[in-house]
């Protein structure tokens, strides 16, 4: 959904059309059983070709028939284009790798009821079907067309979405995503079922508005080889931000990264004096 933004403390109708925080990532599987991570999360993108500051918004959840019934306020947040937010939500009993360094731990929930939430570490989502909406302020959304929702993401079974149809259905394994980050305002189109890649902000982000626009490896599933299609010098780094590779690459050559373990990379680069990054999965 499009909605006002605050842009370096200016709002504008450009600024909304070119810089848009939405939902990139939802997982609720967290501590299931076969679940990796140990935690649900909700991943925020910087949609927009410039950076962007979004205050006083909230996540607002809700099982896939009922109404939002609970909601937390999140901080501040500025990101740059491409940059990612990561947001970790309840623990489970099981998993057993944590999340990336989370940008921000939920605790305490708020019901609308005006009853006392017991949840101290956030949403325990559905592993399958739910509804999630990032919105402007802490009035409860009824609809996708709320004034005050800024992105509104209907899951599996969901009654209600955003376009013609929700998002597939998750489970203990898989998350749904957003596909490079496009946002048509239809769900079904917009996300994808895949294997959960929480990343941060220091994981992936650009830092200025033509490097959103630049593409530097081939295929982002891969398997003992990365295959480039620009010069750079580049880094790679693991979920929890280690570097564990460099190399100098040209346009057309591959990287070696057999000796890598199967999971989830962001691989860094300069590309024509534009710092740019691509999230890369090892099979």
């Amino acid at each position: 959904m499009k909605k006002i933004f605050t842009f370096l403390g200016v709002l504008s109708v450009v600024a909304v059309a070119n810089a848009q925080i939405v939902i990139n990532e939802v997982y609720g599987g967290g501590g299931n059983s076969g679940a990796t991570y140990t935690h649900d999360f909700v991943e925020l993108i910087n949609k927009g070709t410039q950076p962007v500051t979004l205050s006083g918004a909230t996540l607002q959840y809700a099982s896939a028939a009922n109404a939002f019934n609970a909601y937390h306020t999140l901080p501040e947040i500025t990101l740059n284009p491409g940059q990612t937010y990561l947001i970790q939500e309840a623990k489970g009993s099981g998993g057993s790798t944590a999340l990336p360094t989370p940008d921000f731990v939920a605790t305490t929930l708020i019901n609308f009821s005006g009853t006392t939430n017991s949840s101290t570490d956030g949403f325990s989502m559905s592993s399958s079907n739910l509804k999630i909406v990032l919105a402007s302020n802490n009035i409860q959304v009824v609809s996708p067309t709320d004034s005050n929702v800024i992105d509104f993401v209907g899951v599996g079974t969901a009654n209600q979405y955003e376009g013609a149809g929700p998002a597939p259905a998750m489970t203990n394994t898989t998350s749904v995503s957003r596909t490079n980050g496009v946002d048509t305002n239809d769900n079904s189109v917009d996300f994808k079922s895949g294997t959960p890649t929480p990343s941060n902000t220091s994981m992936l982000g650009v830092s200025d508005s033509n490097a959103s626009k630049v593409k530097f490896i081939k295929n982002t599933l891969v398997t003992n080889t990365i295959e480039f299609s620009a010069k750079a010098n580049v880094k790679i780094y693991s979920v929890n931000g280690q570097v564990v590779k460099t190399a100098a690459v040209n346009d057309g050559t591959s990287l070696d990264i057999s000796a890598l373990a199967k999971g989830v990379y962001v691989v860094a680069g300069d590309v024509d004096g534009h710092s740019v990054s691509q999230k890369i999965i090892k099979k």
